[in-house]
């Protein structure tokens, strides 16, 4: 270690980490970052990334087994579930590379362990090897430690049969049938992959709808097309139990009517939830106050103890990588007295979910916008009514508008269908601005494109919509 003294220290080095690190060393801290496992966290190497290149294999599968459709036809269609698991392992090894090179290109400093909070401004270092660094000192810390797959009693995970996300991104067989237990983000990418290539997949939601996080319309359709793609669906349903046996699972379910049912599968995805990794890190002696297995932070990401600060996953939801980007720049900006920096505003961040369909929202849905007392104005537009989707041969989808009917506010903005997870930024950018319906009336929409449905769902909140 060349230096030891710091005029910060992020402890992690997963998006919100390595960004909040960047940043620092742009408004010239001095910087270092440490990090026990890889750099880039488990967006990069374990989550987002390596899930988008497994979802972008089996969205090509689909597409050569519609080549008839297009004009082209091929016999013998097949896939190799290993090559295409190397793929995605490989684009994940490329960012953390990249993130490697940031730190260099930035002059931060990359420590090799895990770090625990060892009095005002000291941390202990423990090298990966198991052995103690010398301790850093730092005028900041940032934990930016990131989260965990959680588990239940009786829902633990053993790495061969009942698998977390990690056992899921590099599976060993192409299981015949799955179980995935919890229908959020994580839950239906990884259902939406395995039933693309083949797999006979059941989801299992403890609450009353698929992806409960959305607008209960946009669930509605979404539960629809994965049950006409072949999913089998059971809300208001708990799995009681998992019983690993030699290559398979026997799963016991309530379901909601209340009976019992018992099924067996190859495999189980476990996706109820994550956890902060908040263990080993010294918070309770330094009196940083952990609210269920999350750290409690201030609207510029400070704990209770002067010159500790915590951002993403662990600093609890929306557990979203540009949540803790975002959070990192604020928090690092604060600290360096940067002038107009501002809270994070959650109603402001886009989620996003890589299935097919693909499903991304911002801001309220119609349900919470009433009760918070807005009146409102809906406005809904079908993909089957938009000339680009219907070239593309993507007529499945559906955007949704929610808007103050007093003021014109962009309340909340959802949708359904092929690329809106690219689509919902140009959404995300007028309620930053906060855009009433006037301005996006009077935008102009490039045609034929799949965004001009953005242009037609404000329309039809008003009753103006041109093309239905």
């Amino acid at each position: 270690m060349a230096d030891t003294s710091f005029d910060l220290v992020v402890v992690g080095a997963g998006p919100g980490g390595y960004v909040a690190a960047i940043r620092a060393s742009q408004l010239g801290m001095k910087t270092a970052i440490v990090e026990r496992e890889n750099l880039g966290g488990i967006c990069l190497n374990w989550g987002c990334i390596p899930t988008k290149a497994l979802l972008r294999s089996s969205e090509i599968y689909h597409l050569l087994h519609r080549l008839d459709e297009f004009g082209f036809s091929a016999k013998d269609i097949a896939f190799d579930l290993g090559k295409i698991v190397a793929r995605s392992r490989k684009v994940a090894g490329r960012l953390s590379g990249g993130v490697g090179y940031l730190m260099k290109k930035h002059k931060i400093q990359v420590l090799d362990g895990a770090a625990k909070l060892k009095g005002k401004g000291v941390l202990a270092i423990t090298g990966k090897d198991g052995k103690p660094l010398p301790d850093v000192t730092a005028k900041n810390i940032i934990i930016a430690t990131g989260a965990r797959a959680r588990t239940f009693p009786g829902l633990e995970p053993d790495g061969k049969l009942i698998w977390t996300y990690r056992e899921a991104l590099v599976p060993d067989i192409m299981p015949k049938s799955l179980l995935v237990v919890g229908s959020g983000a994580i839950g239906i990418e990884f259902a939406s992959f395995f039933r693309t290539l083949g797999a006979e997949v059941t989801v299992v939601e403890m609450l009353d709808r698929v992806l409960p996080v959305e607008d209960e319309e946009i669930s509605a359709f979404a539960r629809k097309a994965f049950e006409k793609q072949g999913m089998k669906i059971h809300t208001g349903a708990r799995v009681e139990g998992l019983k690993a046996g030699a290559d398979t699972v026997e799963a016991k379910l309530t379901l909601k009517d209340g009976k019992s049912q018992t099924f067996t599968v190859d495999r189980v995805i476990l996706a109820v939830g994550i956890t902060g990794n908040v263990e080993n890190l010294g918070l309770e002696e330094a009196g940083v106050k952990v609210d269920r297995g999350h750290i409690v932070i201030d609207p510029w990401c400070a704990t209770g103890v002067p010159g500790v600060y915590a951002i993403g996953d662990v600093a609890g939801p929306p557990w979203l990588a540009h949540k803790a980007m975002h959070e990192g720049v604020l928090c690092v900006e604060k600290i360096a007295g940067v002038k107009g920096v501002h809270p994070l505003d959650t109603k402001n961040i886009p989620g996003c979910t890589y299935c097919m369909p693909q499903v991304a929202s911002v801001g309220l849905t119609e349900a919470a916008a009433k009760a918070a007392g807005h009146e409102i104005k809906v406005g809904h537009f079908p993909y089957a009514g938009n000339g680009k989707a219907i070239a593309l041969g993507e007529t499945e989808g559906l955007v949704k508008t929610v808007f103050d009917a007093k003021t014109g506010a962009l309340l909340g903005a959802h949708m359904i269908g092929a690329e809106v997870t690219e689509l919902i930024q140009g959404y995300t950018i007028g309620k930053t601005l906060e855009t009433t319906e006037a301005e996006l009336m009077h935008t102009i929409f490039p045609h034929p494109t799949l965004s001009e449905m953005m242009h037609e769902a404000v329309l039809d909140a008003y009753g103006e919509v041109l093309h239905i």
